[in-house]
């Protein structure tokens, strides 16, 4: 945890010393790209401790960061190895991305992701996004399926950045969640801003508008200022229901912002949070639990299913749709037959 590391007067050790315990990091949300990197506790001259014990003053921690990831894996280990093509032009570049596969790389991620195959397959691709995002316009979750855009030249990239800039980009997601929506649609606005306490996780916050006030001041002259949320942005998301089982739906989400984590921060703080994502979960004991046999989901279930723009060059309105995966139709099914077993999907 960060306090493990915060009580530590150093991070690093001989690494001749002897090691007590050692702990696994399957989900680190204080620095990225740290999942599955290990800490290893020194003993103290005192004597050995405890696995569970508190590290104590004087103790050293020796921090191994994992090796250097050189290729993506699907939810099932298997190494990807190639893009899955929907279309191909001069300018563009279309695929059904798998979840695992990574976008692009970062400090722990040197190959095998999105950019780095588009690369292999097409050659040089202008990199407007930066470094080590060559053809990238937009991301996708590692662990989110689906429709992705690529550019292969620097006008066509720019022309679908400013789309997306626009909001003109029109992008609808699939996702099984827990728990039945009362409506069939909804308006999800919450901003979006960082979690303080997990950097790498977000949270939805409603920003307070100022105080009522008239041409003579403030109608609540005791009103507290409201608080100020600089790293908080708008974001909204128009959710549908499509499919009602027990104790779980079929969503459809159109985001019309594109925000880290949008959808499923979204759809979590609206009561509905996405089956398999096991950072924006249900935080506790569901009152409708997903009925006994549903398979289990190794990542969030949530699909992007259809993405809609102009083309960059000839302007022509374009559309995309790429299925729903292996994984999550086995749920959508298993949901289906148990809602037709009982007699019809239940709230």
């Amino acid at each position: 945890s960060l306090a493990l590391l915060a009580a530590c007067g150093s991070m690093w050790s001989d690494a001749r010393a002897p090691v007590q315990r050692t702990e696994s990091i399957t989900e680190y949300h204080g620095v990225a790209g740290l999942s599955g990197a290990r800490i290893a506790v020194v003993p103290t001259d005192a004597g050995s401790s405890a696995a569970r014990d508190a590290v104590a003053a004087g103790q050293t921690v020796r921090f191994d960061p994992g090796e250097e990831r050189r290729h993506s894996t699907d939810v099932s280990g298997r190494r990807i190895v190639g893009l899955e093509v929907l279309h191909e032009d001069d300018d563009v570049v279309v695929i059904d991305k798998p979840a695992g596969l990574v976008v692009h790389g970062s400090a722990r991620q040197r190959g095998g992701t999105v950019a780095d195959l588009a690369v292999e397959r097409y050659g040089p691709l202008p990199e407007v996004q930066g470094e080590d995002r060559p053809g990238i316009v937009h991301r996708l979750d590692r662990l989110t399926s689906g429709v992705m855009v690529l550019g292969r030249t620097v006008a066509a990239l720019e022309g679908l950045k400013a789309q997306f800039k626009a909001r003109t980009v029109a992008k609808s997601y699939l996702a099984v969640v827990h728990n039945v929506p009362r409506f069939d649609t909804d308006w999800l606005t919450g901003a979006i801003e960082p979690n303080p306490k997990y950097p790498e996780r977000m949270r939805v916050v409603h920003l307070e508008t100022e105080p009522a006030s008239d041409e003579y001041g403030p109608l609540d002259p005791w009103a507290e200022p409201a608080e100020p949320r600089p790293h908080a942005k708008p974001a909204e998301t128009y959710m549908e229901r499509v499919e009602d089982f027990r104790g779980a739906a079929l969503v459809a989400a159109h985001p019309k912002t594109g925000r880290t984590h949008q959808i499923r921060v979204h759809l979590q703080a609206a009561g509905h949070p996405i089956v398999g994502d096991r950072v924006y979960g249900p935080g506790g004991a569901l009152r409708n639990p997903l009925p006994k046999g549903a398979p289990t989901m190794e990542r969030p279930a949530l699909h992007a299913r259809r993405l809609e723009f102009d083309h960059p060059v000839s302007g022509a309105r374009v559309a995309f749709e790429a299925e729903v995966p292996a994984d999550m139709a086995a749920l959508i099914d298993a949901l289906r037959a148990d809602a037709a077993g009982a007699g019809g999907g239940a709230a």
